[in-house]
């Protein structure tokens, strides 16, 4: 059953058990005061007979000692001719409770009589076929004689308006159970509709469309679950889209390193098998050799580079002050003298948190990424600058460049602008992904600008500490 239906049936239940046990109170409530009203009329129309009886005894000649029955019953005679009007009957009855004078139509037993006493009044409600009446009982005390005087009030008419109040009351009720189903089923298709909305919106994303979202037509409890709604699939289309791209460079990784595995080792295998196969002169010998070796050194490369990503995520970096200066005489160190290339070194001395040997490895990768987009004699730029955010390393270079299309592939495993010329260089696209790891490590990203033709600008910022002051600049 619907979470609607449910919120209609139960309303519905509700309502009914409401106005039926209301009605039954109010109309039930009608009645007894009417009822109540009728025996207080009663119990007073018995005392002014008790009273009338009384004085009519005290006018009869005084012929005995004591009231005759005769008197008696034209005593009762005439009180019931004097009361036709309200349709009262009454019985009188000895001292014995034997009756000497009964109404026509006074048809009950005695029970009411037997409970009557001379200091005793009583009454009650009886039914005699389809009419109701109160029987009221007192004594009468007339000329010596203890008389009873019993009356019957004819109240079928209060019993006949209850019965019309429920009859109507049921009436009304159904039709105001008709009236409330009608709006509760509109209250509660209104009240439900976010509802059906978020179900709908979980089917068009379990089908695959995460980009649905799911309309806010309220602004209470359910209008700010369906914000969260859409916030959450907002969370997990991205989530959904990064581990697609996740995938995808998996592939693509697993792809990249299939195909530069394939390049090297066919070479290597072709070299191999002509040195195997057959006899070759001395310079055939060297230059398959040469082949061999130089295909060698490029998966050695490979491996190592591989490595060094792999180590990296898994040790982390342990980062300490280290004096920027000591980093760039290490690519002095490392790259100086070189006849190919001119060096300009350009630094501020500080102090930087880093892992020493991690930080080399990158400042080494973008040397060498620089020296390879560079023709022979091509001038780099080694720069260390303050900056208010940090201490910036940059390395320049004004060789080929790179195309903005290309830049945010960079750094992807295996990924080379120009493969015939990496390859050349003993190059696999490894370097700039190594640096990436590495500058995650510490907090920090790699930021490349570029312009085709006329160079590379590669850089990264660190945390200072301890600034020192000086400043040095220095060309090779």
């Amino acid at each position: 059953m619907k979470f609607s239906q449910k919120l209609l049936l139960w309303t519905t239940i509700i309502i009914a058990l409401t106005l039926g046990v209301s009605g039954y109170y109010f109309v039930n409530y009608v009645f007894e005061t009417s009822l109540a009203r009728e025996i207080d009329q009663a119990l007073d129309e018995n005392s002014i007979l008790r009273f009338a009886f009384e004085t009519a005894a005290l006018n009869v000649p005084v012929k005995y000692d004591l009231l005759q029955d005769g008197s008696v019953e034209q005593i009762a005679s005439n009180l019931e001719i004097s009361g036709q009007s309200t349709g009262r009957l009454i019985r009188i009855s000895d001292e014995e409770k034997e009756s000497l004078y009964v109404s026509d139509g006074f048809e009950t037993d005695d029970e009411l009589l037997h409970m009557t006493d001379e200091n005793i009044y009583s009454y009650r409600v009886i039914s005699v076929g389809d009419r109701y009446y109160i029987q009221t009982g007192r004594s009468v005390n007339a000329m010596g004689r203890v008389l009873y005087l019993e009356t019957l009030r004819d109240v079928s008419q209060v019993f006949e308006e209850r019965a019309m109040g429920f009859m109507v009351y049921r009436r009304l009720m159904i039709l105001m159970l008709i009236f409330g189903i009608v709006i509760m089923y509109f209250i509660a298709s209104r009240l439900t509709k976010p509802i059906r909305l978020l179900m709908r919106a979980t089917k068009e994303m379990a089908a695959g469309d995460y980009g649905y979202r799911a309309k806010q037509v309220s602004s209470d409890e359910l209008g700010r679950l369906t914000q969260d709604f859409n916030h959450m699939s907002e969370v997990l289309e991205e989530t959904i889209g990064q581990l697609e791209a996740e995938v995808q460079a998996r592939e693509d990784f697993v792809g990249a390193f299939a195909h530069e595995l394939k390049t090297p080792l066919t070479s290597i295998i072709g070299y191999a098998d002509m040195l195997r196969s057959r006899k070759l002169d001395e310079e055939k010998s060297l230059l398959s050799a040469n082949y061999i070796y130089t295909e060698g050194k490029r998966l050695e490369t490979m491996s190592l580079r591989l490595l060094d990503i792999i180590v990296t995520k898994k040790d982390g970096a342990k980062v300490q002050k280290v004096q920027a200066e000591s980093l760039f005489e290490y690519l002095r160190s490392m790259f100086l003298p070189n006849e190919e290339m001119v060096f300009d070194f350009s630094y501020d001395q500080a102090l930087v948190q880093a892992d020493v040997s991690l930080i080399q490895t990158v400042l080494v990768n973008l040397l060498d990424n620089a020296c390879k987009a560079s023709e022979q004699g091509g001038r780099i730029e080694v720069v260390g600058r303050e900056e208010p955010g940090g201490y910036r390393f940059t390395v320049r270079d004004y060789g080929i460049g790179i195309p903005e299309e290309e830049l945010s592939k960079i750094t992807q495993a295996f990924y080379m602008v120009d493969k015939s010329r990496s390859r050349s260089r003993n190059g696999a696209g490894l370097g700039l992904a190594l640096c990436t790891e590495i500058l995650a490590l510490h907090g920090s990203r790699l930021e490349i600008e570029s312009t085709p033709g006329e160079g590379t600008a590669a850089g990264f910022v660190l945390q200072a500490e301890g600034k020192e002051d000086g400043h040095e600049e220095i060309d090779s």
